[in-house]
């Protein structure tokens, strides 16, 4: 059996569980969020097998308290497959009046109102997991920590390991705990059975709405052309009937959306909205992004060597893998990730904001001075924007790149950090 390797997620459920009687795991499949519960859990009802989803529905009616007898904490894996199991668990957190009984696992969103009496309110609380950021899978060192940076903290130059191949191959193998264990050549192999998986039966038992596969393969395709990029429903729209679908409305396309995002497949990043002093107006268009880049990679068929011939869209899907390992990492810092743009055509990249206030400028770059320079230039003139009689200054800011030989501050303050050496 391969060796569990830790998550930040581990951190957060152990923490949760001393304040709640219960905790909702949520995150796309195959993300690792059994395997990350099971190492807190004593006991084990796992809904996402047929035999016990059948046994367990005839239980739920006769004697819902079954199901829940167990040592504790006890796993109900999957559990929106029965989702009146919640109110009776609810209900149990109340009679025991204990922490850390239940940990929950689903691998779509809560269900409808009107299929819970109650929301949870005061006894879950919530995790969201995703795949694998690079410390978490061992590629980054993480010699430099955001929470130091937070903190304060200086840093010294440190070594970046990674070189653009690796880079390439880390952004198209993505952040699947099992691809990270099996051999490179197979382990590309992860994301394009995960894009098979939603596009081919997912998209249609999410909701139990029947919608066509290959719609929601031409969706994927179209989200995959626009990544890290601020473009409407209507945009994407047109990019479809330009690619093969005949008829289609924009109604539709946003359903489509709305499925995946309930998968957590689709996970777009929310504009920030500072207190600035200036006229422009803050633009309020989400950016879009997969959960993991490599579900749009494989929705596109492409691989470490189309990337590396392509540096644009290389450099597009490498802001995507940065992003997904900053939210991994904003999770662990109480925090949540942004971006920014205005009318002046201002923009950053990433905006790590936490709850206590402090918040930190990201840009992402692959990697060229020129391309540094540009991105310490557009966070310097957000900061100088920033009301900062009405909130705090940035902690810092900093340029995360994919290449480059060494971690370090420049001369102007701004930190430059190559991903394979970030951490938490």
């Amino acid at each position: 059996m391969a060796e569990y390797k830790r998550r930040i997620a581990d951190i957060l459920l152990e923490h949760k569980m001393l304040g709640k009687g219960a905790v909702l795991i949520e995150g796309p499949k195959w993300c690792g969020k059994t395997t990350t519960a099971k190492q807190l859990a004593k006991s084990v009802l796992d809904l996402g097998d047929s035999a016990v989803l059948i046994q367990s529905r005839q239980m739920i009616e006769i004697s819902p308290g079954m199901l829940l007898n167990g040592d504790t904490p006890r796993l109900i894996d999957e559990w929106q497959a029965l989702p009146t199991i919640w109110d009776s668990i609810r209900s149990e957190v109340d009679r025991r009046g204990l922490p850390s009984q239940f940990i929950l696992t689903g691998s779509s969103v809560l269900p409808n109102a009107n299929e819970t009496v109650h929301s949870g309110t005061g006894r879950f609380a919530h995790i969201m997991m995703r795949p694998m950021s690079l410390f978490e899978s061992g590629e980054s060192s993480g010699t430099i920590s955001l929470r130091s940076l937070f903190d304060g903290e200086e840093i010294t130059p440190q070594e970046n390991h990674l070189e653009v191949e690796d880079i390439a191959y880390l952004t198209c193998r993505g952040g699947w705990p099992w691809a990270t264990l099996i051999p490179e050549k197979v382990a590309l192999d992860q994301a394009s059975d995960y894009y098979t998986s939603v596009t081919d039966r997912d998209i249609q038992r999410v909701d139990n709405i029947r919608r066509s596969p290959d719609r929601a393969r031409a969706l994927l395709r179209s989200y995959a052309r626009n990544i890290s990029q601020q473009v409407s429903y209507a945009t994407i729209r047109k990019d479809m009937l330009a690619n093969d679908t005949s008829t289609l409305d924009e109604d539709t396309v946003a359903d489509y959306i709305q499925a995946l995002k309930k998968l957590f497949v689709i996970e777009d990043l929310k504009a920030w909205s500072p207190n600035i002093r200036s006229k422009a107006a803050i633009r309020t268009g989400d950016t879009r992004h997969f959960v993991d880049p490599s579900i749009g990679i494989a929705a596109l068929g492409l691989g470490p060597k189309d990337l590396i011939s392509d540096l644009q869209t290389f450099g597009l899907f490498f802001e995507s893998m940065a992003v997904r390992d900053l939210r991994v990492y904003a999770e662990a810092l109480d925090g949540e990730l942004y971006h920014y743009r205005d009318s002046s055509g201002l923009e950053c990249d990433t905006v790590l904001h936490r709850h206590n206030g402090t918040y930190a400028l990201l840009e992402v770059k692959l990697g060229g001075e020129q391309r540094i320079e540009e991105g310490a230039t557009c966070m310097k003139a957000l900061a100088n924007k920033i009301d900062t009689k009405q909130m705090k200054s940035p902690a810092f800011m900093a340029i995360i790149t994919g290449v480059g030989k060494y971690a370090y501050r420049r001369k102007d303050g701004v930190f430059v950090i190559p991903i394979g050496c970030l951490k938490d």
